[in-house]
């Protein structure tokens, strides 16, 4: 398994939409992909999880994955602010 650690850029962190637009990627790469914060650890394909998994604004959260190009593009993804595109 591959991981990256990543700091949240959105300034509401991973709520709502940015949530959401990280999921349908999730989705999108028909990957398995945990998304964790310290100890808590969640399926990257469901919104409510990775919503109450309270990740803010400069959090830093670890992917996994077997792919570690998807693990690159879902990286990018949570590195730039979803709420100011």
């Amino acid at each position: 398994m591959a991981t990256r650690d990543v700091i949240i850029a959105s300034a509401v962190g991973l709520h709502a939409r940015p949530a959401a637009l990280f999921v349908q990627a999730v989705e999108a790469s028909g990957t398995a992909v945990t998304l964790s914060k310290g100890d808590r650890t969640v399926d990257a394909d469901s919104i409510l999880a990775v919503m109450t998994l309270g990740a803010g604004h400069g959090d830093t959260v670890t992917l996994t994955s077997d792919d570690e190009s998807v693990l690159d593009s879902l990286a990018a993804l949570l590195e730039r602010d979803l709420d100011a595109e």
